[in-house]
């Protein structure tokens, strides 16, 4: 399959946006105040869920920017 190049840019450009969107919502997940992510200390399950969306997402945010890197290297080689 062939990738256009706007399409792979696309791709690239979303996989990377994932990375810096949910790397921020990491750090202000570990350094919640409000109570919401830690009571007393602990996690809880909203810190859990949220991590756990965290990381789905890192997966499918790397794993979409790598078919686009890959669709943009294709296109440089022709």
């Amino acid at each position: 399959m062939k990738l256009s190049r706007p399409v792979s840019w696309f791709l690239l450009a979303f996989g990377v946006w994932s990375w810096v969107v949910w790397v921020t919502f990491a750090k202000n997940l570990v350094k919640d105040a409000s109570g919401l992510a830690f009571h007393n200390g602990n996690p809880t399950a909203y810190f859990y869920i949220h991590l756990l969306l965290a990381i789905v997402s890192f997966c499918f945010g790397t794993a979409i920017g790598v078919i686009g890197l890959r669709g943009v290297r294709a296109l440089r080689v022709q």
